[in-house]
Formats: structure tokens, C-alpha cells, sequence
């Protein structure tokens, strides 16, 4: 996550009107994102209709073209969808954590494009997205995020979460015991972020506590993070490691 002190981060938060505890709206500044009731928890996978975007199969090659999926893959041929997000004017990006890539027993290059037979993750935004962007450090303002999904489920609508915080997509209650939760250490870095059970995170940086602090959402090995502050943010586990935004995170 950006990089900035803690003063500026309470002033930015005081900008921002957070969700309820049942995490029934999010209200931007000036702009309305999502009102009413939660959406019930995600569904299984089903075949979703990604048109008009620009597509970027991989983080420098993009194609402008339309993507399909059915349950948790990309496929190539297009079938009845159940549903169409619109991608004119948005970037169809892969969810891609450039550490996971750099590790001592990584995936294959090419694990996580945006082709028929890979994992349907991604995400879509609003304009052009650049390359070291997807690669680095990729984080979106609700604004103009229109969807995140995750092997084939839809997570983020509109710049919204489609659950509440600290449950799973069939709508079950976090486990206290789930291995991807607790508190995940970068001694590198000096940072170490606290994921617990209610889908809450803090991060002390530093010595700081609560340097950063949000929401969270677990989808198999993915996690998908709201920050208090106003922006969404991505980050992978793989072999027993925590990827997020450059930082390497490992239990005790």
C-alpha cells in the first residue's frame, strides 16, 4: 500500500464515511457508490461476459476484445452468460502480485494471464492501466473500480464489496482458526499486518500501530482488502508466504 505518515492517513480517513457494522453502504466524497441492503453472498462461479474493455492477457499485452469465463476459468468461446459486466472505456487486468513471481518456488510465467484455461481473476477498471502498475502495485479507487472477481466469483461490484466483511463466498463466518489469518511479518520491511477473524486488518509499520487499518475478504488463495482510507488493494498467498504490494509476509 502507498507509502505515507500516519497524520496524513487520520486526516484522509476523517474524508471518508466508512460502511456500517453490517457493512450496508459506502459513501465516497461528493459520491453516492452503493445504498441499501448487502447483496447476498456471492454465488458459485457462473459464466460471466467481460465487454468491450481492453484486455490485457498478460500486464504489457493487451487486446481489445471481450472475456469469458465459466466457473472458475477463462474460456474461449463465448456461451450464454449470467451475467455482463460492461468494460467500455475499462482495463481488464489480471490480479498478479510480482513477488509470488520472484519466490523460491514460483509459478509459471504465464500462471496467472488472462487466457482460456487460467484462473478467471481479475480485475476491471476505469481507463487505461499501465503495465508496472498490474506488476507492482496495483490499487484502485472505489470510483473506478467496476468489478473484481476471483476464480469466477464476483467479489467487488461498482467500487462495493458483495459480502460482508469476515465471511466466506457461501456466506460463512471466518473460522478462528484459518490458516491465512493472524498476524503476518515482514521483517524486511518492518511490517507486520493483523488479520483477524471479523474481516479486519491493522498494520504496524515501523513501530506504528495501526499505520494502516481496513476491511478484508478471503477467497481461496486471494485477498482482497479495503482500506479505511478509501482504496481497494490485492494480495496472494502461495507456499505458506503472504504477497502483498511488495511486501513478503510469513507467520511466526
Amino acid at each position: 500500500m502507498p507509502h505515507t505518515e500516519a497524520g496524513r492517513l487520520r486526516r484522509a480517513r476523517a474524508s471518508w464515511v466508512a460502511c456500517t457494522q453490517e457493512h450496508s453502504c459506502l459513501v465516497v466524497p461528493g459520491r453516492q457508490r452503493h445504498s441499501g441492503g448487502m447483496s447476498a453472498p456471492s454465488p458459485a462461479p457462473a459464466r460471466l461476459a467481460v465487454v468491450g474493455g481492453r484486455v490485457h492477457r498478460a500486464p504489457g499485452r493487451v487486446e481489445r476484445t471481450d472475456l469469458y469465463t465459466d466457473g472458475p476459468v477463462i474460456v474461449d468461446a463465448p456461451a450464454p452468460a449470467d451475467l455482463t459486466i460492461d468494460a467500455g472505456g475499462a482495463s481488464v487486468v489480471p490480479l498478479l502480485v510480482e513477488s509470488v513471481l520472484a519466490g523460491t518456488t514460483p509459478p509459471d510465467p504465464d500462471a496467472f494471464d488472462l487466457v482460456p484455461g487460467n484462473p478467471a481473476t481479475f480485475a476491471v477498471l476505469d481507463g487505461p492501466v499501465s503495465a508496472d502498475r498490474i506488476t507492482r502495485m496495483l490499487v484502485a479507487d472505489p470510483a473506478g473500480l467496476r468489478a473484481v472477481v476471483v476464480d469466477g466469483t464476483v467479489v467487488v461490484r461498482d467500487g462495493a464489496a458483495l459480502r460482508p466483511r469476515g465471511t466466506t463466498a457461501s456466506g460463512a463466518a471466518l473460522a478462528a482458526d484459518d490458516p491465512r489469518l493472524g498476524a503476518w511479518h515482514d521483517a524486511r520491511r518492518d511490517m507486520t499486518q493483523h488479520l483477524t477473524p471479523d474481516g479486519r486488518y491493522s498494520e504496524t509499520r515501523g513501530g506504528v500501530r495501526d499505520a494502516y487499518t481496513g476491511s478484508f475478504w478471503l477467497d481461496g488463495d486471494r485477498i482482497t482488502y479495503l482500506d479505511d482510507t478509501g482504496f481497494w488493494a490485492f494480495g496472494q498467498y502461495h507456499a505458506g508466504v503472504l504477497h502483498h504490494a511488495g511486501f513478503v509476509l510469513r507467520l511466526p
